[in-house]
């Protein structure tokens, strides 16, 4: 099955394999910044086997928020307010052609969602690509308290340099808790709860 991802090849093994450790985690698996829903189906594949899970996909449809000074670049022109602008219908779309089940979509910008309301109760596997500073570590925040013992947290653009603010997003969040195990494959940096 090929998908016409923004997401580079060797980025999605290394989540479908540690998507895939968490397959005996309770909880369900969000996904923070879907755009069109192109990773969300990979997710949703690789779930197919596990019926007790769901998948929830956080995203504003408006596209990309404005940049705040942490996340200013030289290399970043591309990044501007409302670019990857993409529908909840485009979404469902994808799903239905490749036959999988909807996820549960909420629509918003991530400090508009309440964690008791819009969050799942239990988290196995969060997948984080709001790119920028404040979708980040807003991102970590909601998730969390969810999390269970042995969950774990995958967050884009760690290593990208037209995105810092997600790189000081993330290791604001790990000073903040030393207790989290922290490493990096394929410039993905993934938290082990």
């Amino acid at each position: 099955m090929s998908y016409d991802s923004q997401i580079a090849q060797r980025e999605i093994d290394v989540i479908v394999d540690e998507l895939s450790k968490t397959a005996d985690v309770t909880g369900d698996v969000v996904e923070f910044g879907c755009y069109a829903g192109d990773t969300s189906v990979i997710l949703a594949r690789e779930m197919q086997n596990r019926p007790d899970k769901w998948l929830w996909l956080y995203d504003s449809f408006e596209g990309l928020p404005e940049k705040t000074a942490a996340d200013q670049s030289a290399a970043g022109w591309r990044f501007k307010a409302g670019e990857l602008k993409a529908s909840p219908e485009q979404v469902l779309h994808k799903f239905k052609k490749y036959q999988l089940p909807d996820p549960v979509i909420k629509q918003g910008w991530f400090n508009e969602l309440d964690a008791d309301a819009d969050l799942p109760e239990k988290i196995s596997f969060a997948l984080l690509d709001g790119d920028f500073y404040d979708s980040i570590r807003v991102s970590l925040v909601l998730v969390l308290p969810k999390l269970q013992s042995g969950a774990k947290i995958i967050v884009h653009d760690y290593r990208n340099a037209q995105l810092p603010g997600s790189a000081k997003a993330v290791n604001e969040f790990l000073a903040a808790h030393p207790e989290l195990n922290f490493r990096l494959r394929a410039g993905l940096a993934i938290i082990d709860v």
